[in-house]
């Protein structure tokens, strides 16, 4: 005979399941469901901890506990960066892809801190300059509604970007367009990125920041910016919720024997 509180889990889980429990909906507090006659308070609370470690729920300091998003965020790989969506739009690379995923979303969903810092070892060599030289931070939190979803920290050269909304603390995008948008109007036109992807455990600052669930893994990204020229215009670290994105990546397929053929 399984356990009172295992019950109690799976009761709870096949609501979610159901849709009883919508994603980001708050389960009952712990004292509700034992008035309700669901258990004790222990018994309760290893439901949830249960949960918890099945991914169905994250359970954070001031939030509660809460159902997960179930359904991964679609994030793009090249179309993401379409110049169309920002320069010519407002569509910046987080809104992209909300709008891919068929989510809402709100500007002010991206809160972010501007700050003159030394430059750690990768972005120094990423931007070619000597450790500890002056670089611009620019972090940023984004979140889904009050879920958070992944963190993304830009590097840049105080030349490229002293004066221009990229050094403006304000919530939200830079402006319209966002920071590639700034960058082109100051001149450097992003050309092409290289991102390289590490899956790793979070530290604790991050699976607190995160409101990640016990033992999920994140996904850190390393974005080089470039322009036309091969200028490093931005290095980014980005630190992804590996359970609340989906990675999508389309583009043609290259055939270096026919180019090389068509060069000679």
């Amino acid at each position: 005979m399984a356990p009172k509180w295992r019950e109690l889990a799976d009761k709870l889980a096949e609501q979610i399941k159901k849709g009883d429990y919508k994603p980001g909906q708050q389960l009952p507090q712990i004292r509700e469901l034992v008035a309700a006659g669901e258990g004790s308070k222990v018994t309760v609370h290893a439901a949830y901890k249960a949960l918890e470690a099945e991914g169905l729920v994250t359970s954070t300091r001031g939030h509660g506990t809460v159902v997960r998003q179930q359904v991964p965020l679609k994030r793009l790989g090249i179309a993401r960066y379409d110049k169309a969506k920002w320069r010519d739009g407002d569509e910046v690379a987080f809104i992209a892809d909300r709008v891919a995923s068929g989510r809402a979303y709100r500007r002010d969903e991206q809160t972010q801190t501007v700050s003159l810092v030394k430059a750690p070892p990768a972005v120094a060599a990423a931007h070619g300059l000597p450790e500890g030289a002056d670089v611009y931070a620019r972090a940023r939190l984004v979140k889904e509604g009050d879920q958070p979803t992944h963190t993304l920290t830009s590097y840049y050269r105080p030349e490229h970007v002293e004066g221009t909304r990229l050094v403006d603390p304000t919530p939200g995008p830079a402006g319209r367009g966002g920071g590639f948008r700034v960058l082109y109007d100051a001149g450097y036109e992003i050309d092409h990125m290289k991102e390289e992807l590490f899956a790793r455990a979070p530290t604790p600052d991050e699976a607190k920041l995160l409101q990640l669930p016990p033992g999920e893994p994140v996904v850190e990204l390393h974005r080089t910016t470039y322009t036309a020229s091969g200028t490093v215009v931005e290095f980014a670290i980005g630190v992804h919720a590996a359970s609340r994105f989906s990675w999508e990546y389309e583009f043609k397929v290259p055939d270096s024997a026919k180019d090389n053929r068509e060069q000679s």
